[in-house]
């Protein structure tokens, strides 16, 4: 669990923050949609923390499916979880689909950017054991 503090404490934020009354949010300038802006936010940084967690725990750099699905899986009871949170307890607050939708694809680009990371972190891994081999054989 160590391992998950970060993606822990992420959690309590987004919950803090989506338990907070839309009048506390009237100082700040909005534009149309900055609501949905906001869900996929916090829902990218929460998969990625939730990512550098399962990195963390196992020692790898591989990407995994296993990880993957429990990652998204995860997240999205997370992005249920919330919205039901402002459907039933926080009722100053509105449940929409389309910020579950929006939660959804946070976490969609949270997995795209593991996934494109550590395909360059493992060809930069793969470049460098080369050019270990080619310093080994010169000298």
């Amino acid at each position: 669990m160590k391992h998950y503090i970060w993606a822990v404490l992420w959690a309590i934020v987004v919950l803090i923050l989506c338990s907070l009354p839309s009048a506390a949010t009237d100082g700040v300038p909005k534009f149309p949609g900055i609501d949905k802006l906001v869900h996929t936010g916090f829902f990218f940084v929460f998969t990625v923390l939730l990512y550098y967690g399962a990195i963390r725990q196992t020692g790898s750099f591989r990407p995994s499916w296993h990880i993957s699905i429990k990652v998204v899986v995860f997240s999205c009871l997370f992005a249920l979880f919330t919205e039901y949170l402002q459907w039933k307890i926080f009722t100053y607050r509105s449940a929409e689909v389309w910020d579950l939708f929006a939660d959804v694809v946070g976490t969609g680009m949270g997995v795209f950017a593991y996934l494109l990371l550590h395909n360059v972190y493992r060809l930069e891994a793969v470049e460098a054991a080369i050019q270990a081999k080619k310093q080994g054989y010169e000298a």
